[in-house]
């Protein structure tokens, strides 16, 4: 039950912002004997989770513009809004990626995507990514 509970707390962790990782829990549990199934379904709860975290900021970012501390700028959010209207929601299914997936889920919460549509593309997305790490780790050698 602990070794669940903390790869739901890396999966959770490895979809806000903060830098961190869940394959490598996940490839491990896997490793030791761990059921695949329930393995996948905690690491995608819990990552997208996480996800909803940075929708959650995302949806409530833009009140705090006007703030001198404010990291975005007026340009850089303009610029992630058309780049989101252009390609559209089924981006959301990318939000696993190392790179840029944070980035979606917060411009699909400044973009007020519906939570049932994000939960569902992005849930679709992490899931998987985790059953492709289920089938790497059944043809690794280590």
């Amino acid at each position: 039950m602990t070794s669940y509970l903390v790869l739901f707390g890396s999966a959770f962790l490895a979809a806000t912002i903060l830098p961190f990782s869940s394959e490598v829990m996940l490839f491990a549990l896997l490793r030791e004997g761990g059921d695949p199934v329930a393995l996948v379904a905690t690491a995608t709860a819990g990552n997208t989770l996480g996800a909803v975290v940075n929708w959650l900021l995302g949806r409530y970012l833009l009140h705090l513009r006007d703030r001198r501390w404010f990291y975005f700028s007026a340009e850089q959010i303009e610029r992630a809004q058309q780049w989101f209207q252009r390609y559209g929601i089924w981006t959301l299914l990318l939000a696993w990626m190392p790179l840029g997936g944070d980035a979606l889920t917060l411009i699909a919460g400044i973009m007020r995507v519906r939570l049932w549509v994000f939960l569902l593309l992005v849930g679709a997305g992490k899931a998987a990514r985790y059953v492709s790490i289920v089938y790497v780790s059944a043809w690794s050698p280590i």
